[in-house]
């Protein structure tokens, strides 16, 4: 992960300098990070995509006033975080609609399967955690970001981070334990 953060670094440098090659580069290594975050974040692949594209023009535009080349990450998540935001209020209202549906077609909580793999009880924990907790656990276990990078890119102090990583760890050891 080190190799990759200094490749990430020297793109950055260069895609700052002019390189439309070293652009479009930085676009291809990082678009699915920023789509799997922003879906994380909205619940809606249509939405993320979108919050994604929009995103993309506001770093690129945006790309010659970061001063650090190693904020990177944690600057292009925040940007992506609050696009993600912005699109929430919208989906917020279509959701509420889905899942009255959803409940008076299908009374009752789902379940995870007894039978269904480690790993794919461990998806379906993290997707129902709350977007806060489900970006901070993403952020931390699955791209390596540091508490303090994390709270950049969230927009959140680092002592909330903290709490929202301490809270989905409870939950996703009960959901995998069988106790929630």
């Amino acid at each position: 992960m080190a190799h990759d953060r200094i490749m990430d670094e020297y793109i950055v440098a260069a895609a700052r300098a002019g390189d439309g090659k070293t652009r479009a580069l930085l676009v291809h290594r990082w678009h699915k990070r920023l789509l799997a975050h922003a879906l994380r974040l909205t619940g809606d692949i249509e939405s993320a995509r979108d919050v994604v594209q929009e995103s993309w023009i506001e770093i690129l535009r945006g790309l010659n006033r970061l001063r650090d080349d190693r904020a990177f990450p944690a600057w292009t998540y925040r940007i992506v975080t609050r696009r993600c935001a912005r699109a929430i209020g919208t989906l917020s209202r279509a959701r509420a609609t889905e899942q009255a549906l959803a409940a008076e077609a299908e009374p009752g909580a789902v379940e995870i399967s007894t039978d269904a793999s480690e790993v794919e009880r461990l998806r379906a924990a993290i997707r129902a955690l709350p977007p806060g907790q489900r970006a901070a656990i993403a952020l931390f276990h699955f791209e390596e970001l540091s508490v303090a990078e994390i709270a950049v890119a969230l927009d959140v102090p680092a002592g909330t981070v903290k709490t929202r990583l301490m809270y989905a760890r409870r939950k996703l050891r009960a959901a995998l334990e069988g106790e929630a």
